[in-house]
Parts: structure tokens; sequence; C-alpha cells
């Protein structure tokens, strides 16, 4: 049985209170680091099984763009923010306004900008579950992929070893204007992790 099985809507609630901070914080971010307003959905979250994590992404053969980093601290695990690639096109065209050359190739400089729209978000919402846990989280330098969803999961696992079963995801959206563009961050804490978190948490993880 899933630590998940059972738990009550108010339980989920402190982890939406997370990413509701957490994408506020990211919104100020990327507004300053692009110098234009950028608004952020209220996002949806929810705690999945990690085989499940592929199938919100459009399915293991579905190619995406990966920001992966690891997490180091009181409460170690793996951050992966994944985006379709159509999504990623129209952020670099509209957020950054850099021109698109091509929808199936990047260019050093539409990889760079990508990397760092993940590491912000990444880092808001790490900070914001820091913030409620008072643990210490501290992110890697993030690594960039564009691949099938399953290969990049799977590159994960060969990197850092045993990740652990279960995954919180965050499903975002930018607003700039018009166009809305969809994200998905997805934390994996490592077996141990998640206990820690939620005990600090205060909410009982059984």
């Amino acid at each position: 049985m899933s630590m998940f099985d059972g738990f009550h809507d108010f339980k989920l609630d402190v982890l939406k209170e997370v990413g509701n901070i957490g994408a506020g914080n990211a919104a100020t971010a990327l507004s300053r680091l692009l110098d234009k307003p950028i608004d952020m959905t209220v996002p949806r979250v929810n705690l999945i099984q990690f085989d499940e994590i592929a199938e919100r992404v459009g399915g293991s053969e579905q190619v995406v763009v990966a920001v992966f980093l690891r997490v180091d601290g009181d409460a170690p695990g793996n951050m992966f923010f994944i985006i379709e690639q159509k999504s990623a096109k129209t952020m670099l065209n509209n957020l950054l306004s850099i021109k698109v050359a091509s929808e199936d190739h990047y260019t050093e400089m539409e990889y760079s900008a990508l990397s760092e729209i993940g590491n912000i978000l990444a880092g808001s919402y790490l900070s914001s579950l820091a913030d409620f846990t008072r643990l210490s989280m501290v992110p890697t330098v993030p690594s960039i992929a564009v691949d099938m969803a399953g290969a990049i999961l799977s590159f994960g696992l060969l990197q850092h070893g045993q990740m652990g079963d279960s995954a919180l995801l965050i499903d975002t959206a930018f607003l700039e204007g018009e166009e809305s563009m969809e994200g998905h961050f997805f934390l994996i804490p490592d077996p141990d992790s998640f206990e820690k978190i939620f005990r600090a948490l205060g909410v009982p993880s059984e």
C-alpha cells in the first residue's frame, strides 16, 4: 500500500500551499529576469506514483524538454521540470523573444534560456518547501536534455540510483498576454525523504 493511500484533503492542502507560494515566487523571479510582467496560474498539485510520471507528460515515448537537478541536504531527492516541445518553443518565442529557427532543434542559446527558466522554477518551489519544513534543501547545478520522457527518467535513475517510488507533481502554466505555456514540475524525494518532509510539516505519513 502506498504511503499516500487514505490521505485526507487537508494533508494535500499543505503541499498545495507550498505550490502556490512557489509559483508566486517563480513568477516574480521570471518577471525580474525578463523585465516584463509574467503571471502563473494557480498550480495543480498532486502526489503520484513514480511510474505515472511519463504518462503525465504524454507517455514514455513523448519527446520532451527536461531540466534535471539533484537536491542535497536534509531531504535529498531529484527534481525535473518537464515541458512539451511546442510549449518550449512558444516560451522561447513569447517570453524571451528568441526567434525559433527549428521545431526539432535547439541552439545553445535556447538550451541556456530553457535551463535558466527551469532552474528558477525549481529553486522557487524548493525554497518554498524548505521554508515550510525548515529543512535544508539545496539544488545542484541543473542539466537539460531533449529526449523521450522514459529515457530521461531512466537516465535519472542511472545517475542517482534508486529513486523514491512517489513524486510531488506541480502542474503550472505561464501567462504572457494571450499565450499560455504549461510545464510539469516533479520532486522525487529519496525513499526516506518524504517521511522527513511530512514529519517536518506536521503531517503523519500513515
